[in-house]
């Protein structure tokens, strides 16, 4: 059975995000209340308590992230007000926790206070994903927002976390799918996709954080261009780092409606390229104008595609290849197998003509949340996958012998809430 803690009452609403800090004592949570939460866990009992508490923004908060601790015990906030702002914990032996500051000092008990260091102001949608580098690039920020730009900051003052530069802005929806290359084209082998799709999902089953949205945005997003639907509810925005140094400055993205990730190299000297495009919707018939047994409904059926709500670029642990999972608003959690050139390698059995390209497939494809799939996320090792969705429940994928990945377990608040209940139980039995 899956052991697990539970926080009541997190948040006056819905929790959009929750992430570890890199020694997993501390967890940050944000919400639609536009609040941020520092939880701190007690060991002894597996408790967690609210070490801070504050207002960040003037409008719901999408995603937090934690820096890398060499550089400091810093978050990044992203949020539906357009901006990401940077937040450095310090210490304040003087701090008075009864008095609450509207500038965005947070209230606690403890001797520290987190206090707001810089606002990137660039982004001309709404902010829905932000994610610190890895440690051995700097300390860079990357985001996406519903303008569909790919954003890289870089701090020019670590001590003062004051100034930001944006060294690169990317169109991912205008980014081409592959890089014309003669040695490097990107080619994406799929060899496995989704037979299955819930039927009550539509375009207008969205999650609770797309609804308060719609609700907030001022105007609707409208445009002719491919992958963007008529509403941000619609659509997916997401981001993950690739954690290996060998390859550069690698990040896989997924902006608008068209359900593709692209994993995009980020060049300091030259303008960005993708490598390879993960695009897990069926194929296109070859012939549309062929006679078959496929009625129309079908052929729409086939062409629908669903946002991609999240991605996790998994450690890579010494693996010839990476994984990467994907969450999405069909339900599904597909975990992909990507493999970089290899010149001495028999990439997709093709030998030394494989030199230089990037290929995937599909490992892994489930639809257990039968909606939308809010989060998914890696361990340390890359060995388990966690996932979240619209149902409630998170859920845990293992590979298992013979490279099979198949469910591990999973729980929901209420089964949670039932094992709290009996913890307690036996605590009022021995007292």
């Amino acid at each position: 059975m899956i052991q697990t803690g539970l926080i009541p009452d997190a948040h006056n609403d819905l929790v959009t995000d929750a992430s570890y800090d890199f020694y997993g004592l501390h967890l940050a949570t944000c919400s639609l209340d536009q609040r941020v939460k520092v939880w701190q866990l007690h060991e002894q009992d597996g408790s967690w308590s609210a070490e801070h508490d504050w207002k960040a923004h003037d409008a719901a908060i999408s995603k937090v992230s934690w820096a890398h601790p060499e550089f400091g015990t810093i978050l990044a906030t992203a949020s539906f007000d357009r901006t990401v702002k940077v937040w450095e914990q310090i210490s304040s032996p003087d701090f008075d926790s009864t008095q609450l500051n509207g500038a965005g000092h947070a209230a606690s008990s403890s001797s520290t206070r987190w206090e707001e260091r810089a606002i990137l102001v660039d982004a001309k949608g709404t902010v829905r994903a932000v994610e610190f580098a890895p440690q051995h690039w700097g300390l860079k920020l990357a985001t996406i927002s519903s303008d569909n730009c790919l954003r890289i900051y870089e701090c020019l003052e670590q001590p003062s976390l004051a100034s930001w530069e944006l060294l690169q802005e990317v169109d991912v929806l205008a980014l081409p799918a592959t890089t014309p290359s003669s040695r490097s084209t990107a080619h994406t082998v799929i060899s496995a996709t989704p037979t299955q799709t819930s039927a009550g999902l539509d375009g207008n089953s969205v999650s609770a954080v797309a609804h308060a949205l719609q609700q907030q945005a001022s105007q609707s997003q409208v445009s002719g261009r491919p992958g963007l639907g008529t509403r941000e509810a619609d659509g997916g925005w997401c981001i993950s780092w690739c954690k290996d140094k060998y390859w550069g400055e690698v990040i896989a993205a997924g902006c608008g409606i068209d359900g593709v990730v692209k994993i995009i190299q980020l060049n300091s000297s030259g303008r960005p390229s993708t490598l390879l495009s993960l695009n897990s919707a069926p194929p296109a018939p070859s012939d549309p104008t062929s006679k078959g047994p496929s009625t129309a409904a079908n052929g729409d059926e086939a062409a629908k595609t669903y946002a991609i709500t999240s991605v996790a670029w998994a450690p890579s642990c010494g693996r010839s290849y990476h994984l990467i999972a994907t969450g999405s608003r069909d339900g599904h959690v597909r975990i992909w197998r990507v493999r970089p050139p290899t010149p001495s390698e028999d990439l997709d059995g093709e030998g030394e003509e494989g030199e230089g390209k990037w290929s995937a497939s599909i490992v892994g494809d489930f639809d257990d949340h039968k909606s939308t799939v809010g989060r998914v996320e890696w361990n340390i090792t890359g060995t388990i996958l966690s996932s979240a969705g619209n149902d409630g429940r998170v859920r845990l994928w293992k590979m298992t012998a013979g490279n099979v990945w198949r469910p591990a377990g999973h729980i929901s608040v209420e089964q949670a809430e039932e094992q709290q209940g009996e913890v307690d139980a036996d605590m009022a039995v021995e007292d």
